[in-house]
């Protein structure tokens, strides 16, 4: 019976209206996962996120919160969670703050399932949270301004370890959102259809008991406090009771969609509980079996409701039928009756309701979202998008549009559901803009404004293409399309493949912390290698400050990024959308500090080299970085949405900042963006993709701050949404070989081709730019001149010429048109010029015209003369307009255009009246009516509207000052600044009036007093006040030296400085007299004395009192010599430095007598005594004088050396050094007698003793002497390190520093002895026993070892070019790696190692940053070999600062088992040999200059063999034989050989030798051969190993002949030639020549191994491998690390 009845009810409602909608899908959820800037919680049992701090509080209950958590266990918390067991099995209500969308005991190890979790202010968010709010509580008024989305996403309910075994494999999905703003919290439940497949958990402590909770879904507010000292529980709220309503989650809802809860959560002023939606009706889902209803459906609570219209969807009302026709779910009820208005009237609501009386169909929630899910399976059909307009559509409500102003230029929706038809635009409540349709708003796009008004056709507007471009015709218009060859828009089109620049300016006002720093126009570049998706960025002239607070904003050079990205198939780069023209507005928020940065970014077009032009404005604050901070940024992937007109993209980014204050740290920042451009929608075959995905696989950023430049370096592709192919193409990986100028062109499988890009020729791995000028391929028409750009070309026209429509043809420039002649003369247009004629009765050159004498006819008025101008034919053209003269010449009041049919009314100049215009057909203006004349803007309105309008939205910037204007214009007579709060009167110029400026609070001075008439400023008056207004407020700048002014304006006397305290008197003009300075405290002099008159200052007064006034302030600067005059003026005859206590006599012309210069103390020369006849000064007597004369001011420089002469003028036997106490025995030219030098303190050599015949220098000697001549007069450098030498010449065992008072014990090398270091002060170490170094002392690394090393090999001071290791504060290798002064760079990792790809040639440094973080323990302080694995024969090869291994299986390359044996920091390995007897490998060391060794053992170390007169070391070999080796050097241009340990060198050839690159021996006939890389005559020769029986081989027919091996099978000698590609060999005696290959890459070192060729390829970056026999490629080996192979030979385990 009860049955029946719940029947018959169902029935009745059946009746009378039942609304059928389906659940939920998942593809409804809103967007989730990384791609939408999500956290992922980590897997686990019982797991919770780290805090997720809120941009803005969030009220639950009535509570306030600024953070959440998330929890693997189905909840959000406001607080950090207890462990799971004290609440999951629990009930609610919690002791804690829930949201419970799932709470049972979920566990997600094992990779069962993702836990999603974000804030977020993205608008399709908030859209559709608003949407759903307003759709479930219409009364409220609720923008929501965040929400927090969490997912959980195919997790699984826990299982106990012994029941593993039969684990259910049920997962469920689900998603909470938390929409907030700055009153109310909403939260939305989702349940997709067959989302739940679990409904409860079993508790952890069953005891094998089988029971299961369900799950509890609903609210709790917690524990609250209760009497201060007492907590309760606080309200709760449950959906759920029991299973069975857990299983109804996604069957019924109380939003009108099933599987979709909408709950009112919070309120700032007063919330008691939890308020759920109201909106429904008979809600059912399909049953599994088809399409019937579940009785079991719905839940009393929500059986009644009533459904609201929804505004966003049918705005206009339209026939509701006529909407289910396309409509894809059953609706039922089209009776008002059964659903009334909210309150139970319409009135109450008509915002809400449509025009018709029916009711809008509930809306299918979420359709047409895009899915951004990780879910593998789902593509939810693409509904059509709608976009947002800039400004809402006329027709709505003006409090929308009001409230719509702007957020962001742009903002781009996705609608929920989307309309089936176009539609005109409505606002949402609380105006949320949904729905825009594009035929009825033209986008605002702030670079370009389009409208299709008038049909434009090619052959009006073909100039708007590019040059390089076609333009085609389509039915409502013209869309330019880029050549083959080209890429672009049409528009703006550049050479495929061709490398592209980017200049621009960067200017606005950052906040770093709480410092605002301006960037005035400073210059940004950008260099885009389009072949491989690189992009490197440089802002110049960046403040310190806010240099390293951007380097995380690498979104800056992002935009070059994405518009020369990389593309793969199915893609395009954004600039073939975009072209030259675009607006590019981006936000950033940092987090946690929520400082936000706009990035405003606009395309200007191309220059005139085919050069993009960029400017950037940045406005907003940044979070600070500390002084030397690095940031990491990892790899990440982008998703660009494409609208017309508009592409954008969301995301959040993490960074990583290290510094020395803090250590590592983690961020991140949201970026929001929007590029807008113009497209072309006439071609409707045209239609670009709508979402591409753009991925990074590299981001370097650093701020150098020496030179204030900040670098991002970043590497791009883009290509289809989530399209990961596994076998990727060279091509579109970027690992191709073209050069930067080609295009690489991919083939089946891994094959490609190298196209030169247009503009260029050459084989695609060589290209170089095409002249179209010189080799007439330009076509530039007549009058027009061709300029060769780097692939391209421009045509640019001769004197009166400009561009006519196809940018190629110059048209002849209508100078007429400008009216150039005078009023009495015609203008008559030529080709390329025009002239000027005198009209009749008119005389003069036509640019100036006089009326001829017996002339009385009228002058022609202007309205003749303009109407005379046109009809002569000069201005004529069809439908020119010709204006209408009265009798009397004058302009009719009323002018008519006969072609157009417009009329206007013109005043007496014939301009058009504003307002008076009339379309052909309306009846026109009556013109004779007086026109109302409009008041002109006053000076103060125009003052005041320059300001407001400063701004792009027309309001005052902040902190200016506006002024304040009355109502009839004039300015008020006071004004006050709204920011600082000064107040001042001014005049009736707004000019402020003297002495009126008052403090913020200070009594205000009566401006409408009125003012005593004014007399002229003075000299003095002017003065001070040019002063007091440098300021923008119009104080005076602090510290500035404002003059002093009597009642009369004229200069007071006597002046003082406020700041430094100084007084001194002036004469009437203000000037200082001389004489009158007096220093803080000392009495003044007495100005009003009467001045004696003044006699011709003398030289030594000029002279005394130039450097008195070399200050500002007029007082002398500290420690310059000052000469003294007598009364007379006269320099006196001795003279005296104040500061260093030193004297000599001068004569009459103040030069300084020679041998009068005594020191402080000693007693003064007689200066008066007659001067005796000076005999010429000997070389001592010049040496010293050079130095004592070096100052301007006369006097020894500090710290130098002096030598000393005796009285003939001889050097004195000893000489001493008075700064470092240092003695010596010197020679008769002063030179010092080796041995003799000694320490302060120690006794002095007796230099009058004969001297004993020298042994050699020693080591400490050399290094001793090699500082102290590197300064040409002899004595060390001041502050260089002088090492002392004991007198055998050993180095003393405790060494110290002269300057810095530094001490450390050394070794017999004069190595430093780690740990024995000293600062001054310090009690010295006991050198002379043994001292081991502390437990906590790190050993000197890697990188400062060889630093050191290098230095030393430098003799300390290397050349420019010279590389030097750069070394961070900790002793690691510094990320970016220089030659030198160069800009020849590269980025290295945290062992030395270089980043492939980032080595740069020009201006624009790679950015680089550490690849980990700096370890805790250094590397070792020397490099060890690590050997191969065992293999019989092994490829050794040479990269850059390593030695690797490459062993061999049979002939194939054992690829997997290569290894790196030997890492060399520093280094740049070219020749290598081995040697197979003592099992070692030979190297040159181009960096180092050196040859060195290594035994292939297990941690055996280098061994350096020949240091000294190597310049570039290249070629190596070995004769194991005769335990030889012979080396190049290609600079001094000789071939060298010694013994194997080094010794015996000697120089075999160094004549007719250019460039000798590669070397072999062959041990077996005792026969040496070389390559000689001269590029006018190379060639190939031979000797004897003892450098006998010199002979060319070959010379003929080679260009680059870089490597050479010999095949001992053929008893040839065979070469690979760089120039030629070829791969060729011969008999020694230069016969039998024969071609193994012709196609080679780019050669550099070759050995020849059992029918094989192997070489280093530098195009490859790898080993290739060329069968003798086939004359093939048959294998190659690529290192992960890519950068140029030297060197390369062959090691086996026993010689061959």
């Amino acid at each position: 019976m009860e049955r029946g009845r719940l029947l018959a009810v169902w029935l009745l409602c059946w009746s009378c209206g039942v609304c059928v909608v389906t659940a939920i899908q998942r593809a409804d959820l809103l967007p989730y996962g990384p791609l939408s800037g999500d956290f992922i919680l980590a897997e686990g049992d019982d797991e919770t996120s780290r805090v997720l701090s809120l941009p803005k509080p969030l009220y639950f209950y009535d509570s306030q919160f600024t953070q959440l958590y998330v929890a693997t266990n189905g909840i959000i918390s406001a607080q950090d969670l207890p462990m799971e067991k004290q609440y999951v099995d629990d009930g609610l209500p919690t002791d804690f703050p829930v949201v419970a969308p799932f709470l049972a005991d979920i566990d997600t190890s094992g990779g069962r399932g993702q836990i999603y979790y974000r804030v977020t202010e993205t608008p399709s968010v908030l859209n559709r949270v608003a949407q759903e709010v307003h759709r479930g509580f219409p009364d409220a008024r609720f923008a929501p301004t965040h929400a927090v989305v969490a997912t959980w996403e195919n997790v699984a309910a826990y299982e106990e370890p012994a029941r593993a075994a039969g684990a259910s494999n049920k997962v469920n999905t689900f998603q909470a959102v938390i929409g907030y703003d700055e009153t109310d919290s909403y939260a939305l439940f989702l349940y997709p259809e067959g989302g739940l497949n679990f409904f409860g958990t079993r508790p952890k402590e069953s005891y094998n008991v089988e029971i299961e909770l369900p799950a509890r879904v609903g609210f709790s507010r917690g524990e609250v406090t209760y009497l201060i000292f007492t907590r309760t529980e606080g309200p709760h709220y449950s959906v759920t009771t029991d299973e069975q309503s857990v299983k109804h989650l996604y069957q019924v809802g109380n939003t009108g969609t099933p599987g979709m809860w909408l709950f009112h959560t919070g309120n700032r002023y007063s919330f008691d509980n939890i308020v759920p939606a109201a909106v429904g009706g008979l809600l059912a889902t399909p049953s599994p079996r088809g399409r019937g209803f579940s009785l079991d459906a719905t839940t009393p609570e929500y059986a009644e409701f009533e459904e609201y219209p929804d505004n966003t969807l049918y705005p206009d009302g339209q026939d509701e039928e006529e909407e289910e026709e396309d409509d894809d779910y059953p609706l039922t009820s089209e009776d008002p009756v059964f659903q009334p208005a909210p309150g139970g009237g319409a009135a109450e609501h008509p915002d809400s309701l449509p025009a018709t009386p029916s009711p809008a169909p509930p809306a299918p929630v979420g359709e047409g979202l895009p899915s951004m899910t990780s879910e593998p399976g789902l593509r939810p059909q693409q509904a059509e998008r709608q976009y947002a307009p800039a400004h809402p559509p006329e027709g709505g409500a003006p409090e929308q549009q009001q409230q719509q102003q702007p957020q962001l230029p742009l903002e781009v929706v996705d609608l929920y559901p989307p309309p089936r038809r176009p539609g005109p635009a409505a606002l949402s409540p609380d105006s949320h803009v949904v729905a825009v349709d594009e035929e009825d708003v033209d986008l605002d796009t702030r670079v370009i404004q389009y409208t299709t008004e008038n049909k434009e056709t090619c052959a009006r507007f073909q100039q708007q293409c590019s040059q390089n471009a076609l333009c085609s015709d389509y039915a409502t218009g013209f869309c330019c399309h880029c050549q083959p060859g080209f890429y672009g828009n049409g528009r703006h089109c550049l050479p495929d493949g061709a490398p592209q620049r980017v200049s621009g300016k960067v200017s606005g006002t950052v906040m770093v912390g709480t410092t605002p720093v301006e960037l005035g126009n400073i210059d940004l570049h950008a260099y885009i290698v389009v072949g491989d998706g690189r992009a490197y960025t440089a802002i110049s002239e960046v403040p310190e400050p806010v240099g390293w607070a951007l380097m995380p904003v690498a979104p800056i050079g992002e935009l070059f990024g994405w518009l020369f990205a990389l593309e793969l198939p199915n893609s395009q780069a954004g600039f073939k959308i975009t072209g030259a023209q675009f607006s590019r507005h981006a936000e950033v928020v940092f987090y946690p500090g929520n400082q936000r940065l706009s990035i405003v970014q606009t395309g200007r077009g191309l220059d005139d080299h085919n050069h993009l032009t960029v400017d950037t404005a940045l406005s907003g604050s940044v979070p600070f970085l500390p002084p030397g901070a690095e940031v990491a940024m990892d790899p990440f992937k982008e998703t660009y949405q494409y609208y017309p007109s508009v592409a954008t993209s969301t995301s959040v980014r993490e960074f990583t900042v290290r510094s020395a204050e803090h250590g590592s740290e983690s961020f991140s920042f949201q970026l929001k963006q929007n590029i807008t451009y113009r497209d072309c929608r006439h071609d409707s075959r045209s239609a670009g993709p709508e979402t591409l995905q753009v991925n990074v696989e590299r981001a370097f950023v650093m701020y150098v701050k020496e030179e204030r430049i900040l670098r991002y370096a970043i590497t791009n592709k883009i290509s289809p949404l989530g399209v990961e192919p596994q076998l990727v193409n060279p091509c579109y990986s970027g690992s191709h070989d073209c050069d930067t100028t080609a295009q690489c062109v991919p083939l089946e499988g891994q094959a490609f081709r190298c196209q030169c890009a247009t503009g260029y020729r050459g084989d695609g791995r060589n290209c170089y730019d095409v002249d179209e000028c010189a080799e007439g391929l330009a076509p530039c028409g007549a009058h027009a001149q061709c300029v060769n750009l780097p692939g391209s070309h421009r045509c640019q026209c001769q004197s009166g010429y400009e561009l006519g429509f196809d940018g190629r043809t110059c048209v002849d420039v209508d100078e007429c048109s400008s009216s150039p002649c005078h009023v009495n003369a015609r203008c008559l247009n030529g080709l390329g010029s025009f002239q000027c004629q005198c009209q009749y009765g008119f005389a003069g050159d036509g640019f100036s015209c006089s009326q001829q004498a017996g002339q009385t006819s009228r002058p022609k008025s202007q309205c003749e003369q303009h109407r005379d101008s046109v009809q002569s034919g000069a201005n004529q053209g069809v439908g020119a307009f010709v204006p209408q003269c009265d009798t009397d010449g004058r302009y009719r009041p009323l002018q008519c255009h006969s072609s157009t049919g417009h009329c206007w009314c013109v005043d007496s100049r014939g301009q058009e009246r504003p307002g008076t215009r009339a379309p052909p057909g309306s009846a026109p203006r009556d013109c004779d009516r007086p026109e109302q004349p409009e008041r002109p803007k006053s000076q103060c309105e125009q003052h005041r509207d320059s300001v407001q309008t400063t701004s792009p939205e027309g309001y005052p910037i902040l902190g200016a000052y506006v002024p304040q204007c009355d109502p009839s214009g004039e300015y008020t007579s006071q004004q006050c600044h709204g920011s600082s709060g000064h107040c001042w009167c001014v005049d009736s110029r707004g000019q402020e009036r003297a002495g009126t400026r008052t403090a913020p609070g200070a009594p205000a001075v009566d401006c409408d007093r009125p003012e005593q008439p004014e007399r002229p400023q003075t000299q003095c008056e002017q003065h001070r006040d040019s002063v007091q207004t440098t300021s923008p407020e119009g104080y005076p700048i602090l510290g500035a030296y404002v003059p002093q002014c009597d009642p009369s304006g004229e200069y007071t006397s006597q002046q003082c400085h406020g700041s430094s305290g100084h007084c001194w008197c002036v004469d009437s003009r203000g000037q200082e007299r001389a004489g009158t300075r007096t220093p803080p405290g000392a009495p003044a002099v007495d100005c009003d004395r009467p001045e004696q008159p003044e006699r011709p200052k003398t030289q030594c007064e000029q002279h005394r009192d130039s450097v008195q006034t070399t200050s500002p302030e007029g007082y002398p600067i500290l420690g310059a010599y000052v000469p003294q005059c007598d009364p007379s003026g006269e320099y006196t005859s001795q003279q005296c430095h104040g500061s260093s206590g030193h004297c000599w006599c001068v004569d009459n012309r103040g030069q300084m007598r020679a041998g009068t210069r005594t020191a402080p103390g000693a007693p003064a020369v007689n200066c008066d005594r007659p001067v005796e006849p000076e005999r010429p000064q000997t070389q001592c007597e010049q040496h010293r004088d050079s130095v004592q004369t070096t100052s301007p001011e006369g006097y020894p420089i500090l710290g130098a050396y002096v030598p000393q002469c005796d009285p003939s003028g001889e050097y004195s036997s000893q000489q001493c050094h008075s700064s470092s106490g240092h003695c010596w025995c010197v020679d008769s030219r002063g030179q010092e007698r080796a041995g003799t030098r000694t320490p302060p303190g120690a006794p002095a050599v007796d230099c009058d003793r004969p001297v004993e015949p020298e042994r050699p220098q020693t080591q400490c000697e050399q290094h001793r002497d090699s500082v102290q001549t590197t300064s040409p007069e002899g004595y060390p450098i001041l502050g260089a390190y002088v090492p002392q030498c004991d007198p055998s010449g050993e180095y003393t065992s405790q060494q110290c520093h002269g300057s810095s008072g530094h001490c450390w014990c050394v070794d017999s090398r004069g190595q430093e002895r780690a740990g024995t270091r000293r600062p001054p002060g310090a009690p010295a170490v006991d050198c002379d026993r043994p001292v081991p170094a502390p437990p906590t002392q790190q050993p000197e690394s890697v990188c400062e070892r060889w630093r050191s090393s290098l230095m030393e090999h430098y003799g300390g001071k290397p050349e420019p070019q010279q590389y030097l290791p750069q070394c961070e504060p900790d002793g690691q290798f510094s990320p970016v790696q220089c030659y030198g002064e160069t800009t020849y760079c590269w980025c290295v990792d945290q062992d030395g190692r270089e980043v492939p790809g980032t080595r740069s040639h020009d201006i624009v440094k790679p950015a680089c940053l550490p690849s980990v973080a700096p370890p805790t323990v250094r590397p070792l302080p020397r490099p060890d070999v690590t050997p191969p694995l065992r293999s019989d024969v092994s490829l050794l090869y040479a990269q850059g600062q390593k030695i690797a291994a490459l062993p061999l299986n049979g002939t194939k390359l054992n690829t997997a088992q290569a290894r790196t044996l030997l890492t060399l920091h520093g280094s740049i390995v070219v020749g290598i040999a081995f040697d197979c007897q003592e099992n070692r490998v030979y190297w040159t060391d181009l960096s180092a200059r050196t040859i060195s060794r290594a035994s292939l053992a297990p941690g055996a170390e280098p061994e350096t063999l020949i240091s000294t007169n190597l310049v570039s070391p290249e070629g190596l070999a070995v004769d194991v034989k005769r335990r030889l080796m012979f080396w190049v050097d290609s600079n001094p241009d000789v071939i060298e050989s010694s013994n194997l340990d080094g010794s015996g060198r000697r120089t075999l050839f160094d004549t007719e030798l250019v460039n000798p690159r590669a070397i072999i021996v062959v041990s077996s006939t005792g026969t040496l051969y070389w390559t000689d890389w001269n590029r006018e005559a190379p060639k190939i020769e031979s000797s004897t190993v003892d450098g006998q029986n010199r002979r060319v081989i070959v010379s003929d027919g080679i260009g680059l002949p870089n490597a050479l091996t010999y095949d001992h099978s053929m008893g040839q000698v065979c070469w690979a030639d760089a120039g030629t590609k070829r791969l060729e060999c011969v008999s020694p005696d230069g016969s039998g020549r024969r071609l193994i290959h012709a196609a080679l890459n780019y050669p550099f070192s070759m050995v020849y191994y059992r029918s094989h060729f192997y070489y280093s390829d530098w195009r490859r970056d790898g080993v290739i491998v060329v069968s003798k026999e086939s004359s093939q490629f048959t294998d190659e080996y690529l290192p992960e690390q890519r950068s140029h192979l030297y060197g390369i030979a062959i090691a086996a385990s026993r010689c061959l």
